[in-house]
């Protein structure tokens, strides 16, 4: 992929990252004291639509490179 390509990617990947962050804060402050159980189902309805939208593999791709940042980013903060 260009770099042009890879920053278009990037620009609408954070644009669809406001918009999931918006409606979960909007979801969590009506969960209540339900907050943690609402945030991890929105997870599982998430993978559950994105397999709808793209491919089995494209999610578990996905969701390794996901993994591997919370791991990084929990490495860093331990040192």
């Amino acid at each position: 992929m260009s770099d042009t390509n890879n920053s278009t990617a990037e620009a609408l990947f954070e644009k669809a990252l406001s918009v999931a962050e918006k409606h979960l804060e909007a979801a969590l402050k009506e969960a209540g004291p339900l907050a943690a159980y609402v945030a991890v189902a929105m997870i599982e309805v998430a993978v559950n639509q994105a397999v709808e939208e793209t491919t089995h593999q494209d999610v578990v791709d996905m969701l390794h490179d996901l993994a591997n940042q919370i791991e990084q980013d929990a490495d860093e903060e331990e040192e």
